[in-house]
């Protein structure tokens, strides 16, 4: 699949059979976003985090930048610049410094529960925050029975994991979900591949940058072959690929039909974690994460509802 066809095509009439490049963009952002989680999981027990996370990012979207410079999409102007800073600093570092980092001390099913909370914490800010949308009592009963599953899921007397981390992930979803919130009123590019592009260039920059301040890289850290294979992973398939895929049925597909993987990425993320890893799976964990998910998709059946993420 090639990332011109998104800007090439027109939508395709939608009372057609689906075929099966619709399936196949469904399956990789379903499975390979669902499998990022183990994969960061896997990189940042060995690789420092804040060097993982910029690698993944600064090669991807350069990568993703430079392919669409070359296709003719014009270089942003120096609002949009500043704009893509912002958004970058939520989105990109604030959210996926965090992520990594905690990923060395949290199960990958458990954060890719926690991380499908976006849509939640979105669509608090924009009602009740940024007032973008209008109150409804549905939006409510689903926020709270979102954030009643994460509780339920991390309030707990016998937790093989520090809660520190989680509260940490929740804290950098949220950054996400102010950027989503953001990006709305500011000047972006026309190419939404480009904006990424150079949204995830410029985090991965920063990302690099904190990991030399931290100290991660006061001896170039060793990359054994599976840890490797997981950071590649996450800048093919997770980047670049199911980037492209979820660009591409943006343009033929309803936008709220597309933001389906939000529930079933975690649910691919504890089935890896359980059968591939080894994760624990307990019955508390299976009732919160239904209560999560139930939440997701209320607010996603939920008309005017935004802030879908463009990445994982």
């Amino acid at each position: 699949m090639d990332i011109t066809t998104v800007i090439r095509d027109v939508p395709a009439g939608r009372g057609r059979r689906v075929d099966m490049r619709v399936l196949l963009a469904f399956t990789a952002i379903y499975v390979l976003w669902g499998g990022t989680f183990l994969a960061i999981r896997i990189a940042v027990l060995e690789i420092p985090p804040f060097f993982s996370s910029g690698v993944r990012f600064l090669i991807a979207g350069a990568l993703l930048y430079v392919f669409m410079r070359l296709r003719g999409q014009p270089s942003p102007s120096a609002r949009e610049w500043r704009s893509i800073a912002t958004i970058a600093l939520c989105m990109f570092v604030a959210t996926y410094g965090a992520l990594f980092w905690a990923e060395q001390y949290v199960p990958s099913g458990i954060t890719s529960v926690i991380e499908a909370t976006l849509p939640i914490t979105t669509v608090a800010l924009e009602v009740f925050v940024f007032r973008q949308q209008p109150f409804r009592w549905r939006t409510l009963a689903a926020v709270a029975l979102g954030f009643c599953g994460v509780a339920w899921l991390l309030i707990r007397n016998d937790q093989p994991f520090p809660g520190l981390p989680c509260v940490v992930i929740l804290a950098g979803g949220t950054a996400w979900s102010l950027g989503a919130v953001l990006t709305r009123s500011m000047p972006r590019p026309k190419s939404l591949p480009l904006a990424a592009g150079a949204q995830m260039m410029l985090g991965g920059a920063v990302l690099l940058a904190l990991s030399q301040a931290t100290g991660e890289l006061h001896s170039f850290p060793h990359i054994s072959l599976r840890a490797g294979l997981a950071l590649s992973y996450l800048i093919v398939a997770g980047s670049l690929l199911g980037f492209t895929a979820y660009v591409w049925l943006l343009a033929r597909m309803p936008a709220t039909q597309v933001a389906s993987h939000a529930y079933v990425n975690p649910l691919v993320a504890v089935a890896l974690g359980y059968f591939v890893a080894g994760e624990a799976l307990t019955m508390r964990m299976i009732l919160a994460s239904a209560l999560v998910l139930a939440s997701v998709l209320l607010i996603l059946k939920t008309p005017d509802v935004h802030g879908r993420r463009v990445t994982t």
